[in-house]
């Protein structure tokens, strides 16, 4: 049995609708995740998207918070506004838990944590946008936390394809496995 088949969960990170139009250019952009989910489900690896959004009148944001103190006046990425909903093409299952978090690492605010403790879960694969965000702050928090981690290097992405290799290729390897989303579905 594959060490991905039991305790391991795959996180699909900030595949909301207000990111991943930022890379409509892309055509192809969402296949590698989808693939990546599909195998997970086919593999009875429970899928865990996540999302960041914020409560009506932001009370989570503070002024010191570089990324997000202009949405409080500025409005948006409620977690009703259709910008923060998980993406169509990665419609969760009605199983399927949607974490919604505060800041940028899946852990933040969120009730992640208690979901993974709740099903035994000790091993992650992780896929998201962007690498340098979520993807990055989830791996070190994860790692702090113990997780055993995989990083699905062609199922996350980043704006800038320099930060995104260097990442995939010297930092997150100090901390997880690298592999590709095919590597991984062969391993399954």
């Amino acid at each position: 049995m594959s060490k991905f088949s039991e305790n391991a969960a795959l996180l699909v990170m900030d595949l909301q609708n207000g990111i991943v139009s930022r890379y409509e250019d892309k055509q192809d952009v969402l296949l590698l995740f989808q693939k990546a989910v599909e195998a997970a489900r086919q593999n009875n690896i429970p899928v865990i998207f996540v999302r960041v959004a914020f409560s009506e009148g932001y009370p989570e944001n503070n002024s010191r918070n570089r990324m997000f103190s202009a949405l409080s006046h500025l409005g948006g990425m409620t977690v009703i506004d259709p910008g923060t909903q998980i993406h169509e093409s990665l419609k969760p299952q009605p199983n399927e838990p949607v974490v919604t978090k505060f800041r940028v690492s899946a852990f933040a605010g969120s009730n992640l944590e208690v979901i993974l403790r709740s099903k035994q879960i000790d091993t992650l694969i992780l896929s998201g946008i962007a690498t340098s965000g979520v993807v990055l702050s989830t791996v070190r928090e994860a790692a702090d936390k113990d997780y055993a981690i995989t990083v699905l290097s062609d199922a996350c992405l980043d704006a800038d394809p320099e930060v995104h290799r260097v990442l995939t290729e010297k930092v997150f390897p100090r901390q997880a496995d690298v592999l590709t989303v095919a590597d991984w579905i062969e391993s399954l």
